[in-house]
Parts: C-alpha cells; sequence; structure tokens
C-alpha cells in the first residue's frame, strides 16, 4: 500500500520505526507518560498517537481501535509512514487455568475463524500465516525475564464478535490449545508477513473465563499497575530488535 494516509494525519518524520499499538486510548497515554518528550502527533477519529523517547530511542504508541478493520486500517497506515516494528500491548480473555487477572501472555501465534473476516477479505482463497516474527517474540521473552515478569507463552484466538464468547466457545478453543481471547493480533501478524513489518504481541488478562468470580472485565485503572508493568516489557523489547 501507499499512502497518503486518510486516518493517521501525521507526516512519516512524525512517525518512528518501532511503534507500540494499543486498543484504548487511555492505555496509549499511560505508555505515552513513560516516554521523554512524548508529542502529540494525531488526534483524527480518535487514533491517539504520540512519538517521544524510551532509552534514546524513538518509539511511537498509537490507538488501534477495536476490532481486526479498525486494526487493519491503523496497521496500513502507519506502515505507508515508516513503521518497521509493531508490537500491541493488549488485554485478553484468559480461557485456561493458568491465567487470572493481571496475568501476561506472549502470543506465540493467533488462530481466526473459519472465513477470516477482514483477514478473510485480503487473502479469501488461503489461510494467512499469523506467527509473531521471531525476533520479536525472543526480545519479548528476553524483556520479561530481565524485569522478573512471569507471563504465559501460548497461542491466541482473535474474535470478531466480543460477546460471542460463551462456554462452549471456551471449552472449544482450550482443548484446541488455545489460551486467551483478543480481537487483533491475527490481523496484526498476518499483515506484518505481508507488508514485510516485524510484530509482535503481550497481553494483560482483563478477565477470565473460567473462572465465575473473575469474568467481569477489568477497568483501565484496575489494570494499571500490571500494564505499566507490561509496557516496560515491551519498550524494553522494543529497543531490542533490530529496524
Amino acid at each position: 500500500m501507499s499512502g497518503p494516509p486518510y486516518h493517521i494525519r501525521a507526516k512519516p518524520e512524525d512517525i518512528a520505526p518501532r511503534i507500540i499499538v494499543a486498543g484504548d486510548p487511555a492505555r496509549v497515554e499511560q505508555v505515552a507518560d513513560m516516554l521523554k518528550e512524548a508529542k502529540l502527533v494525531n488526534t483524527n477519529r480518535g487514533f491517539l498517537t504520540y512519538t517521544g523517547y524510551y532509552k534514546n530511542t524513538s518509539v511511537t504508541v498509537a490507538t488501534h481501535g477495536i476490532g481486526a478493520p479498525s486494526a487493519a486500517i491503523v496497521f496500513e497506515e502507519l506502515v505507508m509512514l515508516g513503521a518497521r516494528t509493531v508490537i500491541r500491548l493488549g488485554t485478553c480473555g484468559g480461557l485456561v487455568k493458568e491465567l487470572r487477572k493481571g496475568d501476561m501472555v506472549i502470543a506465540s501465534g493467533a488462530a481466526y475463524p473459519v472465513g477470516g473476516g477482514a483477514i478473510g477479505m485480503y487473502v479469501p482463497d488461503s489461510c494467512m500465516p499469523t506467527a509473531p516474527h521471531p525476533e520479536v517474540t525472543l526480545a519479548l521473552i528476553d524483556s520479561a525475564k530481565e524485569n522478573n515478569v512471569k507471563f504465559l507463552l501460548g497461542p491466541v484466538i482473535s474474535s470478531d464478535a466480543f460477546y460471542a464468547e460463551d462456554p462452549a466457545f471456551v471449552k472449544k478453543w482450550s482443548h484446541r490449545g488455545i489460551v486467551a481471547v483478543e480481537m487483533e493480533c491475527a490481523m496484526l501478524f498476518s499483515l506484518g508477513w505481508m507488508r514485510n513489518v516485524k510484530t509482535g504481541a503481550l497481553l494483560v488478562v482483563s478477565d477470565s473465563l473460567v473462572y465465575e468470580e473473575e469474568k467481569t472485565l477489568a477497568t483501565a485503572e484496575e489494570l494499571r499497575e500490571a500494564m505499566d508493568t507490561a509496557a516496560k516489557v515491551v519498550l524494553d523489547a522494543l529497543i531490542k530488535v533490530r529496524v
């Protein structure tokens, strides 16, 4: 794809090659507070985007919204503006007993439903590879260990319907080895291979579909401490990746 972007109204010089993306604008602002000299470079369509410095390395943090269609627009436009590595810092619902609220998942891959939703619009005749780049995944693992952060490494399912999960959904996907559900990783990983961009994802568990007492979705404020820790892991990983 070529520009100019229609939704991220920033210039190439406003966007760093290393980028963190998140669905929630509040999470983007939280990460931006961890950067030095953070500058707001886009507000159009609510896709808040900041660029600043982390340990003297230029980093952009951008909002991608909810779901694969919204996220694909942002991912594509960030690539138009010069993105070379993109890591999703998101939330997920736990599908296995090993995950409780506030726990962290490094996504080793992302399944997606038959038909593929937005992915199917790109490749209606086949299944896309939906694995993150190994260099990014290894950087996330190393960074988590360096920061003494526990995590579960495993594949997630990227669902297009937030309210479609039920006990049958949990049983179906957990029995297939899937550890958590979210909405954008499969799209990000697919586009990464299509656009020659390195991708990865670190997710914080916002609710459990296994434990009845943890089925209520945690707010951004409730997850603030866990997200601060996760953001540091992602930032430390991001600056390790070659661009």
